[in-house]
């Protein structure tokens, strides 16, 4: 598995990031989103099912992960992943995304039924540019 340059890791920590998928179209659909680097050493994403980007992702595991430097945006990291899914019924892990962000409540986003998928991203290939 590809790993991330330690010039580019701070990244891994900033608040934004660009996830691109595949539409059932075909065409790129891409949206700024929350993003975890977890303790494990996993880029996570937790997601409503009921948005496109999850159901692009359930049809097309096949993603990029884009993220500028917010000094610096000619600074960038590309994580081309493979997204793996996985229930968050309980959700655990979007309270955990959310602490990040001063303890936001991902679930005032979610409508009453809806629920939310933890999206772990396998790197495939990782570009990196600037310094």
């Amino acid at each position: 598995m590809p790993t991330f340059p330690e010039s580019h890791q701070d990244l891994l920590k900033t608040d934004v990031a660009m996830l691109a998928t595949v539409g059932h179209d075909g065409y790129p659909q891409v949206t700024a989103l929350w993003f975890l680097f977890d303790d494990d050493g996993t880029i996570k994403l937790s997601l409503n099912t009921t948005r496109q980007k999850t159901k692009n992702l359930q049809a097309h595991p096949e993603c990029t992960l884009f993220i500028i430097d917010p000094a610096n945006p000619y600074r960038t990291l590309e994580v081309r992943a493979r997204a793996e899914i996985v229930p968050d019924a309980d959700y655990a892990f979007a309270k955990k995304l959310g602490a990040k962000y001063g303890g936001a409540d991902l679930s005032a986003n979610d409508r009453p039924g809806e629920t939310r998928v933890v999206v772990a991203l396998q790197p495939v290939k990782v570009n990196s540019w600037g310094s």
